[in-house]
């Protein structure tokens, strides 16, 4: 697939999609969407990658869905649209590589959305998050489900039902992103962590990432019946008994991530 509204490029260990319409503030359209799956799928069979970034050209995230597309249209095609963005957004948690959002600007809607289902995210101290949809008919229930998951039942409601702009350090605090910085220092920040976390074998990252939302919302019981049956397998593994005997030898280890 040629892509018009995105890009994607790797350095080394570390894959970066790029929304590039910033004249649509970056509006998730069907095109934007499909071409995100592609990416997605691209980056989720690439061995080297083992971490990706999704960052946005211009002075804003993400506007959630091209509302352009959501007028004189019927049900399927309103649904169309929300099975396509659903796709991309599960996407997001079913690849092996962790996805860091780099967010500056405004994260609105099925921006926001993006930005939560992301398993970590980077702020600039002047970017903004909100679920306006409230105010102009259009109830943020799909992104309702991946902030209900991001942060405390109340502050969503809050987001949810004033579709008010939640600031960077107000979002932080809320657990929505993990570290915010001035503007010049973003992309230097998100690519520090996505380095940091690529000294791991790619192999264990990804059995932590699919183990932790396994069992995220399990019960304690099922969750830990999980967690043991995950780890005896993964002690099996080749990286982490080449991994222990490196630390118990104070080597660096060298991974084969399998």
């Amino acid at each position: 697939m040629a892509y018009e509204e995105i890009l994607l490029s790797s350095q080394g260990a570390i894959g970066t999609i790029t929304l590039n319409n910033p004249t649509k503030i970056n509006a998730l359209s069907r095109k934007m969407i499909d071409e995100m799956v592609d990416a997605l799928g691209r980056v989720a069979a690439d061995e080297v990658i083992k971490v990706l970034i999704i960052r946005a050209a211009g002075n804003h995230f993400c506007a959630g869905h091209d509302l352009k597309e959501m007028v004189g249209k019927g049900t399927r095609d309103y649904k169309d649209i929300f099975d396509r963005c659903n796709r991309m957004m599960m996407l997001l948690h079913e690849i092996p590589q962790p996805v860091i959002a780099q967010v500056q600007g405004i994260a609105t809607a099925a921006g926001c959305q993006l930005v939560a289902w992301c398993d970590l995210a980077v702020a600039e101290e002047g970017a903004r998050f909100a679920t306006p949809g409230v105010t102009i008919g259009l109830f943020c229930t799909t992104p309702m489900t991946a902030i209900t998951r991001a942060i405390g039942r109340k502050a969503a409601m809050e987001m949810l039902l004033t579709g008010r702009y939640f600031s960077a350090h107000e979002a932080k605090q809320l657990g929505l992103v993990n570290r915010v910085v001035p503007l010049d220092k973003l992309a230097a920040e998100a690519e520090q962590l996505a380095v940091q976390i690529a000294e791991a074998s790619r192999f264990v990252l990804s059995i932590g990432k699919q183990g932790f939302y396994a069992q995220v919302d399990q019960p304690d019981d099922k969750a830990l019946h999980f967690a043991k049956h995950t780890m005896a397998m993964n002690l099996a593994a080749e990286d982490a008994q080449s991994g222990i005997q490196a630390f118990l030898e104070k080597k660096s280890p060298v991974w084969q991530n399998r």
